[in-house]
């Protein structure tokens, strides 16, 4: 119990000190610097900006033109001398700032900028003014945009600025999944918002891998497990996979570095998934996997009777890293946040909310389940067998973007095989007749898919769950479709390149699509393997401009265009419409779906 304590108030702390430091998560542009208009005469106008304490706007910055593009003169107070990392010794306002000017234009833009104190930048703000009545008609650019591979210094929005991009990001994507939990409801609603993402999450295949896992630290437990000892094993394993999520926001933060760059590579993807073959070995019985005794003893000390909640703590941590390279959407926004503020605390709690969340099926699994798991005899070892075969399954499905389908599907078949082999012999030991009926069947069908893969493996098949789908496809049709692959990209290389590529299908009246993606990301190989090729996508793309930004070596270039595009990483697609405009509603990052992309470039071409 004494780890359970310290555990409490590690995470008691943790968000405690969010909540400390929730009020100086940054404002939204608008709502920092409130502008206002007044006419001093016909052709003179007054603009007041209201500043929020602890944001300043600066002078220098300030700047106005006619509808012609002709600058405007602006008149200006002298501001109090600022020394900026960002823009160096220069004059800034605070509490309130004012300028006037004078033309005959019927519209006028308004540039400014400003900072918070000790944190972020914004980009610059251009509103235009409708001088006859007096009122912004408009305003582009109004909210942060996050840096994703560091945290963005003053001095990189100044960079950042001198180069705004002629293109708008939808509002929903200026701001994150962390932005509108605070301004609606604070930390705890941010907090129960992630849990409650998190608990979605789990029933995703990215989470299915800790369920065997759970299930076999439950069951090399020796001796009698009550429902109360398995929830505080699986509290302190989904505890501890909820920590590991926290520390990575914070190492990301702290490192500058974009974790999923690394947790998504080629090279990580083999070695977890080879971690899971040595688990399955181990379980099939050709070695013990055991830590040095004295380590062992240590762990296992006090927790003799009910499980070691210190091995459970380390399965659980190191657990983390297997689902680590999913890319989600509210992964995706707590990283920004981060980098966008520096409000690690705030990030972090998020993330260990959304482990938490992730673990809470399991939780539920092992204190219902728990005491059904054997402790002894030959089910023993049947029962870790099948664990076995869940590895496996495991590293079979992390690997195949990876490999070639035919041998994808190979695996899959004489998985299928081996367990339905597996079923039918178990059944000679089994003492309970009712049970080795259901074994004797599950075996029968598992052989018989296993035979269906392995015809599907001559045919051509890519997909293990249609394995005949080649007989069912109407050749006409098929030689009919136009497959979207890969290679019908086009490659962005820079910030500058983006925006003209943009404009030019803009002057062409076609919507884009941005696809970052990479060599190292297993999820985008999926995509572009089983979601680009549909034929509801081809058609809902036809006509589209598709550009493509390659994260597979990273470089300033490459992390200014993720910069100007509030994007965190491979995989992402972010939908323009013919104005150069995302469109709400239809980013999508990490888990593409053939309806979710279809819809998405529906939406951007503006049909139904």
């Amino acid at each position: 119990m004494q780890l359970l304590r310290h555990l409490a108030i590690f995470f008691s702390v943790l968000l405690f000190s969010g909540i400390a430091i929730a009020q100086t998560a940054p404002l939204q542009m608008d709502e920092a610097f409130r502008p206002s208009l007044s006419r001093i005469s016909a052709t003179e106008v007054a603009v007041t900006w209201e500043i929020e304490p602890g944001y300043y706007l600066y002078r220098e910055y300030l700047s106005a033109k006619s509808d012609d593009g002709s600058p405007l003169k602006l008149e200006t107070p002298d501001g109090k001398i600022k020394e900026d990392p960002g823009f160096g010794s220069t004059e800034v306002y605070y509490d309130t700032a004012r300028a006037t000017l004078v033309s005959d234009a019927s519209t006028i833009e308004l540039t400014y900028q400003g900072c918070q104190d000790g944190g972020l930048c914004y980009p610059p703000v251009t509103k235009t003014i409708d001088m006859a009545s007096l009122q912004f008609s408009n305003s582009e650019h109004g909210g942060p945009i996050s840096a994703p591979a560091s945290i963005a210094s003053q001095s990189e929005w100044s960079a950042f600025s001198s180069q705004r991009p002629d293109f708008a990001l939808a509002q929903d994507e200026v701001t994150t999944g962390v932005d509108g939990l605070l301004a609606r409801g604070g930390l705890p609603l941010l907090l129960v918002g992630f849990v409650g993402f998190g608990v979605l999450l789990a029933f995703t295949p990215c989470v299915f891998p800790m369920y065997p896992i759970v299930a076999a630290m439950l069951s090399r437990q020796g001796g009698p497990l009550s429902p109360s000892r398995s929830f505080i094993l699986s509290s302190v394993y989904v505890g501890a996979l909820a920590l590991a999520f926290g520390l990575f926001g914070i190492v990301a933060a702290w490192s500058g570095q974009n974790l999923q760059f690394a947790l998504q590579s080629t090279t990580a993807t083999m070695v977890i998934a080879s971690l899971f073959v040595i688990l399955a070995l181990s379980n099939f019985g050709l070695f013990e996997i055991q830590l040095p005794a004295g380590f062992s003893n240590r762990l296992s000390s006090g927790g003799r009777r009910g499980g070691s909640l210190g091995g459970a703590a380390m399965l659980g941590f190191t657990s983390a890293f297997l689902i680590g390279p999913c890319v989600t959407a509210p992964l995706a926004g707590a990283l920004l946040y981060i980098a966008r503020t520096g409000d690690v605390l705030i990030g972090a709690a998020a993330l260990f909310a959304l482990g938490l969340g992730k673990g809470l099926p399991l939780i539920l699994m092992a204190t219902l389940g728990g005491k059904a798991l054997p402790r002894a005899g030959a089910w023993m070892a049947s029962i870790r067998s099948a664990f076995g075969f869940g590895f496996i399954g495991t590293a079979i499905w992390m690997v195949s973007p990876l490999l070639p389908e035919t041998l994808v599907l190979f695996a899959w078949a004489c998985l299928a095989v081996s367990v339905g082999v597996f079923l039918w012999q178990m059944r000679v030991v089994n003492a309970s007749p009712g049970a080795a009926v259901i074994s004797r069947s599950v075996a029968t069908v598992s052989i018989a898919w296993g035979a269906l893969l392995l015809v599907g493996v001559g045919l051509g098949a890519r997909d293990p769950l249609a394995p005949l789908e080649p007989l069912t496809m109407k050749t006409e049709v098929r030689q009919a479709a136009r497959e979207i692959a890969k290679s019908d990209f086009e490659a962005v290389a820079s910030l500058q390149a983006l925006t003209s590529m943009l404009g030019e299908a803009s002057a062409e009246n076609r919507p884009s699509l941005v696809y970052v993606t990479a060599d190292w990301c297993v999820t985008c190989r999926a995509i572009e393997r089983t979601v680009l090729p549909d034929d509801s996508v081809s058609a809902a793309l036809d006509g589209a401009r598709l550009l493509t930004i390659d994260m597979s070596a990273t470089s300033s270039e490459t992390n200014e265009l993720l910069t100007s595009l509030n994007a965190i990483g491979p995989p992402t697609m972010i939908f323009f419409d013919h104005e150069r405009q995302e469109v709400a509603g239809t980013r999508l990052v990490g888990d593409v779906t053939i309806e979710k992309l279809a819809a998405s470039a529906r939406a951007a071409k503006g049909t139904p």
